[in-house]
């Protein structure tokens, strides 16, 4: 199956499975009088958004090269895993106001097991979806289907206080605090995953190139042609989770151009195949005799 169709069906999945946990936590927790089963089902409502931003943008980040777009469309994608990790901040924002907001208030009524079933159902399932949609993501190098894991995971996380405040008030109400307490602990975590979402996102906008192991590594690829003195001025950049490479190879002066081309094809080939997800790669070929001690590195 294609990288694009793993990612739309998984997130599909996740879609509807967000919606069918919606309208029954949604109904739990008016059934079984509990707000926060409510807001649960509300929030989970909120992972639709990003399903269908990761579901469209998959349409757009796999479009061949064109006129407009030489280098391809991989960056849209990394433009939706930024959607995602802002829209993660902000429910993380909401889950962590809301907590401290009703710190100060007071649930009265108990809620009722059927509200608690509610939440145990969501984490289950949501786990669930998280270690799936996890697992494709890494299995297609996806870096929105990976952030969008980390969606479902929020919601996984955003039930545990909800369980036991559900939990607490039907066995013992005055410890309803509880769930106010692990939201705010909950959010933490959830901060702390969209900022490295975005942060990573941002890294790859603003062209940070790999590692210098990576580099190395390419480097002993192309170097593995008797034909190539040195292999040197290495520059790489991320188009999604794939690289795109330049880098400068060294052979003896006297080679043909015919020679010189062939020398740098078989490069290219070589390292998209052997390379860490490498998506295009172009070879400049120069003389042995033209390049400085200080070519004669990275």
């Amino acid at each position: 199956m294609a990288p694009e169709r793993s990612v739309r069906r998984v997130t599909w999945w996740g879609f509807c499975v967000n919606i069918g946990l919606s309208v029954f936590k949604v109904a739990a927790g008016i059934t079984g009088n509990s707000h926060a089963v409510v807001a649960d089902g509300l929030h989970s409502l909120t992972d639709t958004v990003t399903d269908i931003a990761v579901i469209a943008g998959s349409y757009f980040w796999a479009k061949p090269a064109d006129d407009q777009h030489p280098y391809g469309h991989r960056r849209i994608e990394t433009t939706v895993s930024i959607f995602i990790g802002l829209f993660l901040f902000a429910a993380a924002f909401f889950i962590a106001w809301q907590a401290v907001s009703d710190i100060r208030g007071r649930q009265v009524n108990a809620p009722g097991m059927i509200a608690l079933a509610a939440a145990v159902v969501s984490i289950i399932m949501k786990e669930g979806l998280y270690r799936w949609t996890r697992r494709v993501g890494k299995k297609v190098h996806s870096v929105s289907l990976a952030a969008n894991a980390w969606h479902h995971r929020l919601d996984a996380l955003s039930s545990i206080p909800v369980l036991i405040a559900v939990a607490v008030a039907i066995v013992y109400p005055p410890l309803y605090m509880l769930d106010q307490f692990a939201a705010i602990f909950v959010a933490a975590l959830v901060f702390w995953a969209s900022a490295r979402i975005v942060i990573n996102g941002f890294k790859e906008l603003v062209d940070e190139g790999a590692p210098r192991e990576t580099c190395e590594k390419i480097r002993d690829i192309a170097m593995t042609d008797e034909n190539v003195r040195h292999a040197y001025n290495i520059r790489t950049r991320y188009a999604g989770n794939h690289l795109q490479v330049d880098l400068h190879l060294a052979v003896d002066g006297s080679m043909s151009v015919f020679e010189g081309h062939r020398v740098a094809e078989d490069a290219k080939k070589r390292i998209m195949e052997k390379g860490p997800r490498v998506l295009d790669v172009v070879v400049h070929i120069e003389p042995m005799e033209a390049v400085s001690p200080e070519d004669a590195c990275l």
